[in-house]
């Protein structure tokens, strides 16, 4: 099996540490490139638009906010297949409806408690690794 590959945008530092922690302790190999918002994700895909298998991104962030770094990547033909999963603290119906219109693969709450956050992350992980991902 090959690793897979995690562009993480998100803001929070803390958010980015406790993310690579849950995917540090699950079999298997995995690479995580971080960026703070989406300006800065775009500047790294731009550079490397085959790189990643999976996006995972905060809907609010500064800068960019998650929906308008959804509308770019999604018209462009380059990067439009790649899967983009919200992590997100907003469980508002409007934001979640507003992600899948725009090509969202997915919308994960962050739950409050650790041991919920593990349990999703450890999801969200195991089933990227048995879906059959696009490669460059």
């Amino acid at each position: 099996m090959n690793a897979l590959s995690f562009l993480l945008i998100e803001d929070d530092m803390i958010e980015t540490l406790k993310f690579k922690r849950v995917v540090d302790a699950i079999d298997g190999d995995y690479q995580i490139t971080e960026a703070t918002n989406g300006e800065e994700a775009l500047e790294i895909l731009k550079d490397n638009p085959h790189a990643f298998d999976i996006i995972l991104l905060d809907l609010n962030m500064p800068k960019m906010n998650g929906i308008e770094f959804l509308s770019i990547i999604k018209e462009d033909a380059m990067l439009q297949y790649i899967p983009a999963i919200i992590l997100s603290t907003s469980s508002n119906h409007h934001d979640i409806k507003q992600c899948y219109e725009k090509g969202v693969s997915g919308y994960i709450t962050k739950p409050l408690k650790y041991e919920e956050y593990t349990e999703k992350i450890q999801n969200l992980v195991a089933y990227w690794n048995c879906s059959e991902l696009i490669k460059g």
